[in-house]
């Protein structure tokens, strides 16, 4: 096939647990905290670098967040990939998952020429996995989820294996398609110390909202029809109960207890 071109959403997220939320605005504190690229993004940098080193090409790597967010863009330039892309600006800021692809599909335009979209399953600060899907809706491409191996590439098609609740699906798509890589695909591998060098001086171009144009409204807050109301911890699990007796004897005062609590 021609040059293949592939792009990897990523996106730096805490490195640690104990983050803070901003009450008001719903948002996590991300200043002063230690960050690293989402792990689950990972898997989708490997098996896009591996694609690379079989049917030849290049990978861009591209993220929406603050100028920090750069150093996940070095991660994976690390591992392999070629040209990185940071789309920053203070009203991208705020963004839910709508908001989100659609700023990546704004930057991903702006590429120009794609075959495979690749992102990682879900984001661990975030949890929703829907930027993949919501990114391919937004391009206009299929969108296959839930890759475990890529099983043949061809020039205006591919060919993958995806998992789905009790077996594994086989699926064709044709290109370009963006698909959402899960754990089972590959293992990351470890940059080279060449590769860290390389990563380190490597340049990152900054695209803002200006370089992307679009709609204005689509962007950050402005563009996100959700918002988180109310942030808070789960409440504490109170003590179980033993049953004892017969299990005719037990369902009976389960069944009591249960219509006591009115859950029946």
């Amino acid at each position: 096939m021609d040059k293949l071109k592939i792009i990897v959403c990523v996106k730096q997220v805490p490195a640690q647990t104990d983050v803070k939320m901003d009450q008001e605005k719903g948002t996590l504190i991300r200043e002063g905290i230690l960050s690293e690229a989402n792990p689950f993004d990972m898997y989708a940098i490997e098996e896009a670098v591996r694609l690379k080193e079989k049917y030849g090409g290049e990978v861009d790597i591209i993220s929406m967040g603050p100028p920090q967010a750069g150093d996940a863009l070095r991660e994976a330039i690390a591992m392999g990939c070629d040209n990185a892309i940071l789309l920053t600006d203070k009203k991208f800021a705020g963004a839910d998952t709508l908001a989100t692809a659609y700023t990546l599909a704004s930057g991903i335009r702006k590429i120009g020429d794609y075959d495979i979209i690749m992102c990682g399953l879900k984001t661990t600060d975030g949890d929703t996995g829907q930027v993949g899907p919501s990114l391919a809706e937004e391009l206009g491409i299929p969108f296959i989820g839930y890759i475990r191996k890529i099983i043949d590439l061809k020039e205006k098609s591919i060919s993958l294996e995806r998992v789905l609740d009790d077996y594994y699906e086989i699926v064709e798509s044709k290109l370009p398609v963006v698909v959402t890589v899960t754990k089972e695909a590959n293992e990351p591998r470890y940059p080279s110390f060449k590769r860290q060098k390389i990563a380190k001086e490597a340049p990152i171009s900054t695209w803002n909202l200006k370089d992307l144009g679009g709609k204005k409204e689509r962007y950050g807050t402005e563009g996100s029809p959700t918002e988180v109301i109310k942030i808070f911890p789960p409440p504490a699990r109170g003590k179980g109960e033993i049953i004892e007796g017969k299990p005719e004897d037990q369902a009976k005062i389960l069944i009591e207890k249960l219509k006591e609590k009115k859950i029946v």
